[in-house]
């Protein structure tokens, strides 16, 4: 297997148990383009905000023109949810931002 067609598995804050495999160099470049661009306290940024903020950072190789670059950014976000790396803010629409160690 490539590392292009290596899987990760990764989980959903909003279906708590439930996993999926997704493609790990997508998933690892939508993480860093991401989680830089996310502030460290609330209320955060919209989603909105935090794709237009991460489509710039985005690896043209694996999101050529930002394409399903919505999708992936909704996937890494549930997952660094259900880890703990990210929360939403109280508010609506939905904010996100990082949490600190």
């Amino acid at each position: 297997m490539s590392k292009t067609d290596e899987m990760i598995e990764i989980s959903s804050a909003t279906s708590p148990g439930r996993t999926e495999r997704v493609n790990l160099a997508k998933y690892t470049a939508m993480r860093e383009a991401l989680l830089p661009v996310l502030p460290d306290t609330p209320p955060g940024v919209t989603v909105a905000e935090a794709k237009a903020a991460a489509l710039e950072h985005l690896s043209q190789e694996h999101f050529p023109g930002g394409e399903k670059a919505g999708w992936w950014l909704k996937a890494v976000q549930l997952d660094l949810e259900a880890k703990g790396i990210i929360a939403r803010g109280a508010t609506r629409p939905v904010r996100l931002y990082r949490l600190t160690e």
